[in-house]
This record gives C-alpha cells, sequence and structure tokens, in this order.
C-alpha cells in the first residue's frame, strides 16, 4: 500500500510544479475543467473515492479552465456511490451552465492557478492525517 493516502488529478501546471514531488498526480496538461472530471468519474469506475468535492470554491466551474481533485490511493474493489453521484452531479452542473469562450490573460490565468491550488494545498492535513491512523 502506498505510504500516502491519496492521489491528485489535475491539469493546473501549478499543482504539478508545487506539489509534484511530494504528492502522486496524474497531470494532464491540455485537459479542460470538464476532461479533468470525467477522468476523475474513470477513477471511480474503478473504485476510487472522491476526497475533495470536483465543484469546491467560490470560482464557478465555467468561470476556471483548471481543476484538481484529490481521490483515495487505491481502488477497491465496489463502485463508491457517494463518489460516482458527486461527480456526475459535477458534470452535470457544468453541462447545463453553458458559458461563451472566454480568453484570459495570463495573468488571471495564473490567479486561477494559485486558487485551485491553495485548495487542493487545504485539504492535504486532513488526507494525511487519516493516513496515520
Amino acid at each position: 500500500m502506498s505510504s500516502k493516502t491519496y492521489k491528485v488529478v489535475t491539469n493546473n501546471p501549478l499543482v504539478k510544479e508545487s506539489l509534484g514531488e511530494s504528492t502522486e498526480l496524474y497531470y494532464f496538461e491540455d485537459d479542460t475543467h470538464r476532461d479533468i472530471l470525467e477522468r476523475v468519474r474513470d477513477f471511480v469506475h474503478q473504485g476510487y473515492r472522491i476526497l475533495t468535492h470536483p465543484l469546491a470554491g467560490s470560482v464557478k466551474p465555467w468561470e476556471t479552465p483548471y481543476r484538481s481533485v484529490m481521490i483515495t490511493a487505491e481502488g477497491e474493489d465496489k463502485i463508491d456511490i457517494f463518489s460516482l453521484e458527486i461527480i456526475e452531479q459535477a458534470i452535470y452542473a457544468l453541462e447545463k451552465l453553458k458559458a461563451r469562450p472566454v480568453v484570459w490573460s495570463e495573468k488571471v490565468l495564473v490567479d486561477f492557478q494559485l486558487i485551485d491550488l491553495s485548495l487542493i494545498q487545504s485539504a492535504l492535513p486532513s488526507a494525511e492525517a487519516q493516513g496515520r491512523q
């Protein structure tokens, strides 16, 4: 079993840069926000559980291109229905709110990366504490 109790699925280069050495990451540079949610759903179908809500934070899901989601380090033999419901609802929320395409400046993109990074970093202590129990 892994010494960590979690992995992070992300398309955020700042998360990769900041946590890549200390955290097992699945980094998908070219993925959209929706692509990341679909990848997380694929992990849920493989028995992984979601540890951080896929729509966490005050930034609306269609307003940011970045998303990082923490999942369990290992899958189980069964699908966690609660995780499946959460990820399906997140994908539905993203779909139903069709936003017009936005072109962000580099500064705004960095701001979105920082927000996403801070959300994942705030979840790390509780995830690591669970691993010591």
